[in-house]
């Protein structure tokens, strides 16, 4: 029946009057006996957590990326250990060795062996380790005409090291390079990690005043910040570098005085957009303090965006502590960096071009599997794409 106790039939029209003025007794009562329920969920209820990580899983670039990080930390924390050579010890004797690696080695590949262009008057002095004859020509110069030979030698049968492996060659003074690459790479990473922890601290408290009082706080702690961003760089790394040093303190001193402005305004950004939400109303309609609105309701809603900027915050610390060591202003010797060996391997690139390609292949891995992670994870975190 509707509201006006109108009788209605099973299509909709109402009852006529034949029906209406029937007696109770020749109706017939009827009963459903189908019990009616809620409609049983058929799949798994998915959080919001959870779902960021099935959409990570789900992009296998992503995921390659991730693989790829964790495969140069972990080399990083024990890859100095892995070779008998300490990333100090010198010796003179087997400097500038190229790269010689067991199994490799049998096919051709990092077999310990250079390609020498040598007057064919001298092949004599190399009999006992050349491994090929390459070519012959002739040279002039104002002393007259030369025979040369293009010979491929083994250095290590050369200098009587056969049983002696260089997995990433020496340098100019004998050191192993693949101690000191892993030992560089841990440097730079402690260094990267370091800065976007102390970065995300600073950047994480003063974006969120910023961004949830607003008002004259906010246009306060933003002047101070345009005046601290437009200080000119290298003059202050140099400035720093003079009164305290060159090294790690240095740098993560440069690295953090003007870092932490990039995270506190991604988080002031986050804080403006969800202060004025409803659930934060409501919380602060009942007496919840600031400090609980502002850590418990908008932070963990703005924290996908916050944890993607860090992630591409740790190669850009890695490549501007590697262009700064290039130019000598970073980690100063012995102790080494990604940034220190590409400038050693600069010096000598058209002789020994090993010593730059093993740094060159971490850096540039580095900077990729970062960068794909960071937008792996910016996607994971974007609320707009939950199924």
């Amino acid at each position: 029946m509707n509201n006006d106790k109108t009788l209605l039939m099973a299509n909709g029209q109402p009852a006529g009057d034949e029906i209406m003025n029937k007696s109770a007794e020749k109706f017939e009562r009827f009963q459903r006996e189908e019990k009616i329920h809620d409609v049983e969920f058929k799949t798994e209820a998915v959080s919001y957590i959870k779902d960021v990580w099935r959409r990570f899983k789900r992009d296998k670039v992503t995921v390659t990326a991730t693989f790829i990080i964790l495969i140069i930390v972990f080399m990083a924390i024990i890859g100095p250990g892995m070779s008998k050579y300490d990333y100090l010890e010198q010796n003179l004797a087997l400097k500038n060795m190229p790269p010689r690696i067991p199994v490799l080695e049998d096919i051709g590949i990092l077999d310990g062996t250079r390609v020498l262009t040598v007057q064919v008057s001298n092949l004599d002095n190399y009999a006992d380790c050349i491994v090929k004859e390459l070519d012959r020509f002739t040279t002039s110069s104002a002393f007259g005409k030369s025979e040369m030979a293009k010979i491929k030698v083994d250095i290590y049968k050369q200098r009587g090291a056969e049983d002696v492996y260089y997995w990433f060659g020496t340098d100019n003074i004998g050191r192993d390079l693949f101690s000191r690459l892993w030992q560089g790479t841990r440097v730079s990473l402690i260094m990267a990690f370091s800065v976007v922890v102390i970065n995300l601290s600073i950047g994480l408290v003063v974006g969120s005043i910023c961004g949830y009082y607003g008002g004259w706080v906010d246009l306060i702690i933003q002047r101070i910040m345009d005046v601290i961003w437009n200080i000119p760089s290298l003059p202050l790394t140099i400035l720093l570098i003079m009164l305290f040093g060159s090294g790690i303190t240095s740098l993560v001193l440069v690295f953090c005085l003007t870092g932490w402005m990039g995270t506190a305004n991604s988080v002031r950004m986050q804080f403006y957009r969800y202060k004025n939400r409803e659930y934060v109303l409501a919380a602060r309609t009942m007496g919840a303090s600031d400090i609980k609105i502002m850590f418990r309701h908008i932070l963990p809603n703005a924290i996908g965006t916050i944890i993607t900027s860090c992630a591409l915050a740790v190669p850009n610390v890695v490549f501007q502590e590697a262009g700064l060591s290039y130019l000598g202003l970073g980690v100063q010797a012995p102790n080494p960096s990604i940034g220190m060996l590409l400038s050693d391997g600069q010096k000598v690139l058209m002789d020994y071009p090993y010593m730059i390609l093993f740094p060159s292949i971490i850096i540039i891995a580095l900077m990729l599997a970062f960068n794909l992670f960071g937008n792996g994870l910016r996607d994971a975190f974007n609320p707009n794409l939950r199924q």
